[in-house]
Parts: structure tokens; C-alpha cells; sequence
């Protein structure tokens, strides 16, 4: 199971002395945050993806991603989001391609419409096609990685006629794909179609609604002949802060809180805490609330945090990441290594997304249940489950 953090690089004031840093602030910032997660030993960076203030996230990622990955050595580098209605597919596909190439395979992306509104007709494109757009251009993108010399034809860019993006995937395998989506079940179905995971950013969002959305997800991946539902892949977002002594951290994470630009000016710390993952408190308040997950969500590969929102000091961030990492994940991991089934996969690595595309496992979209190969991997792992459920 990864696990990591992610920004999404807002320039927030602090609320104790007003100050906010520089873009240029922020930009170093998470380049530092980035290097010690690493050496704190995390599994994931994720970057969002944004064109607005108060961001500092980068508008192209693979920028950022790259210089990181000439950094590290280790991490695996993704995105949080990689818009994908207003970023024109083939250019998705050439810059993550070089970005494999760059990280030896060490990466992954994460597809999502964007939330902010008037970003879409700054790239022409309007947002009340978001969803036909996300269709149509991950379409497109899922060619452009497994086609040469591709014919195409859509609604919302010019056709492509003998097209061969470059440079091809590393080892003509293409990045591993997330598909992120907090409210809309056409994405969770999208997913499914394609046999890719499915993540759930559910900071801002009660249980039920996020389980449901996983339920779906599952439901259709078993559908299209991938696999059993308990073997999609999920991941989930969330949200910590943590102290030695839990009124300590309620009390140090609060101003923060209320003056959030995703959070502050609504219910209180409290309220807020209690409807979503947000847990403020101390290690094992932390270890526990995040255990539950699994009651609901199942056997799943990713846990992504939230690590440095509303303005929290550069310090404060990189001591959360110590406690992530030193009190909370080790157990985390060790846990939900027990309770996993034997026959759910592992988290993605390139070195299985080769190994299976060598053995030609790769998922057929959409048909893949009417695969002969397909039906036979299904059967397999039903009669695996049934052995290990036994």
C-alpha cells in the first residue's frame, strides 16, 4: 500500500503574524517538502495542477515532477490533478511519456476535471461539457500511449490524421492512471471501463457519500471483466495534523483551519472533523480513525494527506511529515498488510504494469468481459477468492 501527500500549493497567509510567502516561496517550499518525504521514507508525491491564484502549484506538472525526480530516488512522483479537460491530450501524452523516461518509470497521474470554473474558458473550453470533455480527451489520451500512426476524430479538438505521439511510453508501457473525482459517478465508471484506479479526494466529504462512489467503481470494474470488485484499485484522499497531546494539535491547527480558503468561514473544527477524514489529535487518534477506512472502503493502494494547507510554516510541514512517518504510517502499513486479502493487488509499480503487459494482461476497455483472456483471468481470480475467503 502507498503512502504519501500531496499539495495543492496555495499561497495562504499565516494567520498569526498575516504573512503569506512568495510564489517563489512556495515553489521552494515544495520542492523541500518533496525531498523529505523521500528521506523520511513516504511512498508518494502528488502536485496538483492549477493556472489561478492563490496557487503556486505548477500549470504544467511534469515541469515540477521532473526537476524532483533528478532529486530523488526513490519516491514515486504523481499528480493531483492533471486536468484533463483543459489540457490538450496529446500533450498529456508526450509530457508524461518524457517524465517516465526522466523518473525510470518512477511515476503515475491522476486524471480530474478541476473545480475552478472560470479556468475552462481561459482554455476555450466550456465547463458545461466537463464531463463529455474528460471522456473524450482520456479517450483520446489512452490511445495516443498503446497506437502509432493513430486516425482520430472527436468533438472538441482539431482530428488527427497518422499521428504518433513521441517519445512512446518507457518500455511501451504506459504511466499507470488514476482517475480522481469527488461527486461525479461518470468518472468512477470511466475508471472502470478502462480497468485504471479510481481516487476518491474525500477531504471534503462525508463517508457514505465516498463509499458509495468506491461501491460503484468496484461494481463496474468486476462489470467489464478486469477482475473482482475487491481487487479494483482505490485510492482515497485525507487530512491530518498531529501533536504529541490531541489538544495540543486542536489547539496549534485551529486559526489555521478557520482562515482556510477550502475550509475556513464554514462549520466549525469539530463539525468538520467529525463529517470527513480531517482528524486532528495525536498519533494514535490518527492510526485509528485512519483503520476505519477500511471498514467501509475495503482492501485498498493508496492513502494520499494533505500535508501543508492554510498556511501552515514551512517547519510545522516537514515536522508533520516526521510524525506521519515515524508514529502513524509504520502501523498503518503493518495493519492494512494484515488485512488484506491475498488476491488483491499490490500498488502499482511500472515493474508490474511491464510484467504484466509482457504476459499480455493488459485491461481491454470497456470489452474486456467479453475477452476470452479476460473471462479466464476473472475466473481465476474468483476461484483464488473463493480459496482465500474459505
Amino acid at each position: 500500500m502507498d503512502f504519501g501527500i500531496f499539495t495543492i500549493g496555495d499561497i495562504t497567509p499565516d494567520p498569526h503574524n498575516g504573512a503569506a510567502p512568495s510564489e517563489h516561496d512556495k515553489i521552494t517550499n515544495t520542492i523541500t517538502i518533496a525531498k523529505h518525504a523521500e528521506e523520511a521514507g513516504l511512498d508518494v508525491f502528488a502536485t496538483g495542477q492549477h493556472h489561478n491564484p492563490p496557487f503556486a502549484a505548477p500549470a504544467n506538472p511534469p515541469v515540477l515532477l521532473a526537476y524532483l525526480a533528478a532529486h530523488t530516488s526513490k519516491i514515486k512522483l504523481s499528480t493531483s490533478t492533471t486536468l484533463i479537460t483543459t489540457t490538450d491530450p496529446v500533450r498529456i501524452a508526450e509530457d508524461y511519456s518524457y517524465l517516465q523516461h526522466l523518473a525510470e518509470g518512477r511515476m503515475d497521474l491522476m486524471m480530474g476535471r478541476g473545480n475552478t470554473g472560470p479556468v475552462y474558458p481561459w482554455f476555450g473550453k466550456d465547463i458545461r461539457q466537463g464531463i463529455p470533455l474528460a471522456i473524450e480527451n482520456y479517450n483520446l489520451l489512452h490511445r495516443l500511449w498503446r497506437e502509432e500512426d493513430l486516425n482520430w476524430q472527436g468533438k472538441f479538438r482539431t482530428p488527427l490524421q497518422g499521428f504518433t505521439a513521441t517519445p512512446r511510453p518507457l518500455d511501451d508501457v504506459a504511466p499507470f492512471v488514476w482517475h480522481g473525482s469527488i461527486r461525479s459517478p461518470e468518472i468512477a465508471e470511466q475508471a472502470a471501463y478502462y480497468g485504471d484506479g479510481f481516487f476518491h479526494n474525500n477531504i471534503f466529504w462525508n463517508v457514505e457519500h465516498t463509499a458509495r462512489m468506491i461501491e460503484l467503481y468496484r461494481q463496474r470494474y468486476e462489470h467489464y471483466g478486469h477482475g473482482q470488485a475487491h481487487q479494483a484499485f482505490v485510492g482515497l484522499g485525507g487530512h491530518v495534523f498531529i501533536r504529541k497531546n490531541s489538544q495540543d494539535a486542536v489547539n496549534e491547527f485551529r486559526p489555521y483551519f478557520d482562515n482556510a480558503p477550502v475550509y475556513g468561514h464554514g462549520p466549525s473544527l469539530e463539525e468538520f472533523s467529525a463529517q470527513t477524514p480531517l482528524t486532528v489529535g495525536s498519533p494514535q487518534q490518527i492510526i485509528d480513525r485512519y483503520l476505519s477506512f477500511h471498514d467501509w472502503a475495503g482492501d485498498f493502494q493508496r492513502q494520499l494527506f494533505l500535508i501543508d494547507h492554510a498556511g501552515l510554516p514551512l517547519k510545522t510541514v516537514l515536522e508533520q511529515i516526521d510524525i506521519l512517518a515515524e508514529d502513524v504510517i509504520p502501523v498503518l502499513r503493518k495493519e492494512y498488510a494484515a488485512l488484506k486479502k491475498a488476491d488483491v493487488p499490490d500498488a502499482p509499480t511500472h515493474e508490474w504494469l511491464r510484467e504484466r503487459h509482457q504476459a499480455g494482461n493488459d485491461p481491454i476497455p470497456g470489452g474486456g468481459q467479453h475477452s476470452p483472456a479476460a473471462q479466464e483471468r476473472a475466473a481465476r481470480a474468483r476461484q483464488a477468492g473463493q480459496e482465500v475467503n474459505k
